[in-house]
């Protein structure tokens, strides 16, 4: 609450009552609102920085815009906690990223405000085009279409794909810029430099608005009129800056920089831009973290906070752990790429826009050198690498396993085909948690199982994961892929020496007569406590660690369906094609007749929740595993 003040924000439940505010206590709606955002997200952590970096904007737009009529389209979507807020959504915000509460990202399924849903980056350009396009073949004259993108964004392909494509098509959209310099990480590349080189032209920019306001008052600025504008600013551009300014060399109107934090020329640049017909971008300059100050000092380690902090000292509140914690499986990747580059100068290790996600930021410490952060363009890092290869070099191309369908074409047509030895670490394999159904990594082992010369595997635990390493970077592996989850492991000492692994075997870990339990990943690991209750009621129990489904280890397949007649395959990943799949299939061609229960992800899209929320939803928690074995040991479960 502010002193002595009405707090405005109890009074917005939607923007048509933010729209009765009047345009000088707009400020105090942004401070109510960036505290309603620091008080919430201290209890119940999520995305931080860049929600707070664009409050300003958020309500600006809701202010002028007509929405829901008028669309709005967040790239990504990890800066719409306060378009949430302001949409309804205020008084359900506590349940943000929890079990069967409010997504993390805008989700058209839960609100009309959320034009399109979105989680992946550089969407919200095609998508706003698609929109406004569709507007204009309806007449819908008067409807407006924003797409919010962060510069993080505009390094991907899509995105420019997009920008190409609005130049050409003459819709009345426009393109607000964020930029704060940040995504995730700090921004790599030259647009990057680009963007900042903009921003600081002053001259330019004054000069500019100042011609276009005096063809204005001419009524000169109608559409025959407008190549020859964006030649003149194309000129001053050259002239004053010796650049050309990439938007408008598309002919895409620009305007910018402005102040993104200035509530009061933000609303009435974008009221000016309503009257403006055809496409056009808007160049914000934002601070990711704004208004907090431990998050406007790291704006990375503020990026998303993981666990709940006091609010005075920034200092995170983590639940008292009675024992070590093992560590995270990312970590032992990063500390692992280094051993093993330190050993083999052939090794390097590629991030699109993840080094401190994916613990790169290891080896980017160490050997700076030898390990690329490509901005988020996941095609490119997957082609990069395979150039980095075929020249004869072993790069481990870390990506998230959910990022990872943006590059499938390039796996298959630049790695797989070429038969290159990229190792690919698919970080945030299985269910990920309050991230949902954007970032769920469930579809690798299927996608991948079916590409020619591609070994597929997934480490139980993280001697395993080092082992892996270790034996994709020998000579003449071929495409590697290796998948583990997010968070830790299940071993303290992890640190023991690297040793090969054999191609497609797996491993035996404890015999049994009644039933076999067929795991790939950690997931064995939470397998071995449902089998030990099972055999507390008097049950015999096997269990085999697949490792690699594909290639397959036939001999222990063969070993499996020779001793049981009941089996159960448990999988973090879809239950269509994955590794349950490649085994019954084996069954199958080899002609045996055993009962498979498989269990893994679902044929739907599994939302928010924790992971031991999400793995009961899907039927694979300890209790639902359990469940199934004993049905199946008293036959009463069907043929899979």
């Amino acid at each position: 609450m502010m002193d002595g003040k009405t707090r405005l924000l109890d009074s917005i439940n939607i923007p048509a009552d933010l729209k009765k505010v009047s345009e000088e206590d707009l400020p105090q709606v942004c401070q109510e609102l960036r505290d309603y955002i620091i008080d919430a997200l201290s209890c119940n952590p999520g995305h931080f920085g860049a929600s707070l970096g664009v409050v300003e904007l958020t309500v600006a737009l809701h202010y002028v815009f007509n929405t829901p009529i008028d669309k709005i389209i967040w790239d990504v979507g990890h800066q719409a906690y306060g378009h949430k807020i302001l949409t309804g959504r205020r008084d359900r915000f506590h349940t943000n990223r929890k079990f069967k509460g409010l997504s993390g990202f805008p989700n058209i399924f839960e609100s009309e405000y959320d034009a399109f849903s979105v989680g992946h980056s550089s969407t919200s350009i095609s998508a706003a085009l698609g929109i406004a396009t569709a507007a204009q073949l309806s007449g819908e004259k008067d409807k407006q279409v924003v797409a919010v993108i962060g510069d993080g964004s505009m390094t991907a392909g899509m995105a420019f794909e997009g920008l190409n494509n609005m130049s050409a098509a003459n819709t009345n959209m426009l393109v607000v810029l964020n930029d704060n310099n940040m995504a995730i990480d700090p921004n790599v590349g030259g647009l990057s430099e680009y963007l900042v080189d903009i921003a600081t032209s002053y001259t330019y920019n004054k000069f500019r608005h100042e011609i276009y306001r005096g063809l204005e008052k001419l009524k000169l600025t109608g559409p025959r009129s407008k190549e020859f504008i964006t030649k003149v600013n194309n000129s001053l551009k050259t002239l004053l800056t010796k650049q050309t300014n990439i938007f408008e060399g598309l002919n895409i109107r620009y305007f910018g920089p402005v102040d993104g934090h200035d509530i009061h020329h933000m609303t009435k640049v974008l009221a000016d831009l309503k009257n403006i017909t055809g496409p056009k971008v808007l160049h914000v300059i934002t601070k990711k973290g704004k208004g907090y100050k431990f998050a406007e000092e790291n704006q990375t380690a503020w990026h998303a906070v993981g666990a709940r902090f006091n609010i005075a000292t920034g200092e995170r509140i983590e639940a008292i752990a009675t024992n070590p914690k093992p560590p995270k499986f990312q970590d032992v990747f990063g500390h692992t790429i280094v051993e093993l580059a330190e050993k083999n100068d052939a090794i390097l290790g590629i991030t699109p826009a993840m080094p401190s996600g994916c613990s790169l930021n290891i080896m980017m410490g160490k050997m700076p050198d030898r390990a690329f952060d490509v901005g988020i363009a996941e095609q490119h890092a997957v082609t990069f690498s395979a150039g980095l290869a075929i020249a004869g070099y072993t790069p481990f191309c870390n990506i998230y396993s959910s990022f990872m369908q943006r590059a499938y074409d390039q796996v298959v047509h630049d790695v797989a085909l070429q038969n290159l030895n990229v190792v690919f670490c698919l970080d945030r394999g299985g269910l990920v948690g309050a991230d949902g159904a954007t970032h769920h990594g469930a579809y690798d082992l299927s996608f991948f199982r079916c590409i020619p010369n591609m070994i597929v595997s997934s480490p139980m635990d993280e001697e395993e994961l080092r082992n892996l390493m270790y034996t994709a970077q020998l000579p003449n592996q071929g495409p590697f892929s290796i998948r583990y989850p997010r968070g830790n492991g299940s071993i303290l000492d992890w640190r023991r020496p690297m040793k090969e692994i054999k191609i497609g075997t797996g491993r035996k870990l404890k015999d049994g007569s009644d039933m076999a339990f067929l795991t790939i990943g950690p997931l064995g690991v939470k397998t071995a406590l449902v089998i030990n209750d099972l055999e507390s009621l008097g049950h015999s129990v096997a269990h085999y660690d697949i490792r690699f489904i594909k290639p397959l280890d036939e001999d222990l397949l063969h070993e499996v369906f020779s001793n049981h007649k009941k089996v159960i395959t448990i999988e973090d990943g879809t239950i269509i094609g994955g590794m349950g799949s490649a085994v019954i299939e084996f069954m199958v061609d080899n002609g045996y007749h055993s009962k498979v229960k498989r269990l893994g992800i679902p044929d739907k899209f599994i939302e928010h929740g924790t992971q031991t929320e999400l793995y009961g939803e899907c039927g694979f928690d300890r209790e639902g595993m359990h469940a199934i074995a004993l049905q199946l040991l008293e036959e009463k479960v069907s043929i899979a």
